[in-house]
């Protein structure tokens, strides 16, 4: 083999392994910001008044803290009910429940 096959071969070995890596990274990265499921220092960044950014939650739960889930589970994951027997459920837009009480 020559040195131009050879490296022409390597060439094509590098761009497969690599559309492989960037298309099951795709497939698998689809993620989208859920409100109310992170627990008390947890979420991701801008969790609202009272924290500066990620891991600065103070309650669990916090509606207005988010985190990121795989695409598509916000709305169905099942999380624990409030002290009063109220459900809780994730939510797309921050919510106001269960905030610290020096918000």
């Amino acid at each position: 083999m020559t040195t131009q096959t050879k490296t022409l071969a390597l060439i094509g070995a590098l761009a497969t392994a690599l559309s492989a890596t960037a298309t099951m990274a795709s497939a698998e990265g689809a993620q989208e910001k859920c409100f109310g499921v992170a627990l008390a220092g947890e979420n991701g960044c801008q969790a609202g008044p009272g924290t500066t950014c990620a891991g600065t939650s103070k309650v669990d739960y916090q509606g207005n803290a988010w985190t990121l889930v795989p695409e598509g589970t916000c709305l169905t994951m099942e999380l624990p009910a409030t002290m009063d027997g109220h459900a809780r459920m994730g939510s797309l837009e921050a919510l106001d429940r269960d905030l610290p009480m020096d918000s």
